[in-house]
């Protein structure tokens, strides 16, 4: 079960007054990219429209990190009985499914996601959200190694960030064949919003990352 695209709307109005930041508007140029996308590549675009919609929902509680915003997104939804909103919360920031876990969780909500995602066989709505989440900022589209800069400028560098670039690279070669045609020919103004340089967003002082 899935809401409405008004619904959803609705949801992200409600989430930025509880934690305003550029990850709503994030959320909606996700929503986007996969409708778009979706459309070309013969999937259901307003399913895809809306999972994008809702992929970050868990970020309503707070500026959190990525383990407690993919929880409290799969929590929310599954209250709300979105089961299919619920699982793109869990499995859109983990590309690279299992083998993003190749360690032993210490935190209890860590465990549950990794026992979720090794539970998980991933569909073309699980890949086509980690990739729109990878072509998508706040201000637009960009193709995917700028985003990939951005994200590193804030959070620095990690080995596992190449492979998990590896896969999303991969991810977008699958729908390109879906599509035939490049994912950026769908994404509006995408040759003028990768040029833009902003600042990388940061936390105000004090507030977690």
């Amino acid at each position: 079960m899935l809401p409405t695209i008004e619904e959803a709307m609705k949801e992200l109005d409600a989430a930025w007054k509880l934690n305003p930041g550029p990850w709503v508007r994030h959320s909606v140029n996700v929503g986007i990219a996969a409708r778009n996308i979706a459309e070309k590549a013969g999937l259901d675009s307003e399913k895809a429209y809306v999972i994008g919609l809702l992929h970050d929902i868990g970020r309503r509680v707070g500026i959190v990190d990525i383990p407690t915003h993919v929880y409290e997104g799969y929590r929310y939804c599954m209250i709300k009985g979105w089961e299919e909103a619920a699982r793109i919360c869990m499995t859109h920031s983990y590309p690279r499914m299992s083998a993003d876990f190749d360690y032993e969780p210490e935190t209890e909500r860590e465990m549950g996601i990794k026992k979720y995602i090794l539970g998980c066989v991933p569909d073309d709505y699980d890949k086509l959200i980690q990739m729109c989440d990878a072509l998508a900022a706040d201000y637009g589209f960009v193709i995917l190694e700028k985003r990939f800069v951005d994200v590193t400028r804030r959070y620095g560098i990690m080995e596992d960030y190449i492979k998990g670039w590896d896969t999303i690279f991969a991810i977008k070669e699958h729908f390109d064949s879906l599509m035939g045609c490049s994912v950026y020919d769908v994404l509006p103004d995408i040759g003028r919003t990768t040029l833009l340089t902003p600042k990388p967003w940061q936390p105000p002082k004090g507030e977690q990352k």
